[in-house]
């Protein structure tokens, strides 16, 4: 048999992509899991295979929320104009992070022409590397948490100095967030030390994961996060702090058979004229009081999107 005339050698062209593939039939239950997909989602093909995508499994969430079996299912749709859809999504990684991905939701059909399928294609291309290409350097420097891998306190307070002298200068907006994990010190006494580290790992790469390129997220004390959101405007700062918060409320690790999750709390704040790193930690600050107790949640299944910044 010629080689392009076996199947098996498409099989093994899909399986070399470096973008995740799936196939799912009429049920939208999953038959085709590729190699890509695998390095992706950290899930292997004994995980999803034979599983319905209404089971949640990877929780895709949209901009707007994290139930994507709706009328506004790309695949769903996809099925209902038998026509290719793109969607942008965020994947909930095995690990418990989550990570972006565009996606394509694409009929398949058979000889005659009838539809006995979907294809879905995602790639990860949007996601963000693990902290920084100069990674290495920083940890030798010791510029690095050694928990969570994230910048540490002190070069997260030189990129706040140097972004507020921007700002004084030429009035380039931006905006901080603090964000809180509670109550870690009993969630340690709980599930140990282990546990805590494995959790706030996860909650480190999907903030991470959850802002763009050019912003800087960094680990300030233990449990305690912040991001400085550069060109975002007032305006879209409660958006996007309300992304980060769903985000990180979805943030789970599986441990000893459990699913564990912690409580978050957040606040955030625009730079004003005359501001210091002072003031406008201080006026983040209230995310770790009772003022911003509105915003906690406790971290089970919650929603995400990915608002755009004036």
């Amino acid at each position: 048999m010629p080689a392009f005339q076996d199947p098996e050698t498409y099989r093994d062209i899909l399986d070399g992509l470096q973008i995740g593939v799936s196939v799912l039939d009429l049920q939208k239950k999953i038959v085709f899991w590729s190699d890509g997909a695998e390095q992706i989602t950290g899930y292997a093909r004994i995980d999803v295979l034979g599983h319905s995508c209404a089971e949640n499994i990877l929780l895709h969430c949209d901009q707007n929320s994290c139930e994507m079996c709706t009328e506004k299912c790309p695949m769903a749709t996809a099925l209902h104009e038998a026509k290719p859809v793109e969607a942008m999504s965020f994947i909930h990684h095995k690990s418990g992070h989550r990570i972006p991905v565009r996606s394509w939701a694409i009929p398949l059909r058979d000889k005659r022409g009838s539809i006995i399928g979907i294809i879905q294609t995602f790639e990860g291309e949007f996601a963000l590397a693990d902290v920084d290409p100069n990674n290495r350097s920083m940890q030798e420097h010791g510029w690095l948490d050694d928990v969570t891998g994230l910048p540490n306190q002190a070069v997260m307070q030189s990129h706040l100095r140097e972004t507020l002298g921007t700002f004084t200068e030429v009035h380039i907006p931006f905006g901080i967030v603090c964000l809180q994990v509670h109550d870690l010190g009993q969630f340690r006494s709980s599930y140990g030390q282990g546990a805590a580290r494995s959790i706030l790992q996860v909650l480190a790469r999907t903030l991470r994961n959850t802002v763009w390129p050019n912003d800087f997220v960094g680990s300030w004390s233990d449990g305690q996060f912040l991001a400085i959101l550069m060109g975002c405007s007032e305006e879209a700062l409660q958006a996007v702090t309300q992304r980060m918060l769903r985000m990180m409320a979805s943030a789970t690790i599986r441990w000893w058979g459990e699913n564990l999750s912690v409580a978050i709390s957040i606040g955030c704040t625009s730079a004003r004229a005359g501001d210091t790193v002072e003031s406008l930690l201080q006026r983040a600050q209230p995310a770790f009081s009772d003022e911003q107790v509105a915003l906690s949640v406790r971290a089970t299944a919650a929603s995400g999107d990915r608002s755009s910044r004036s």
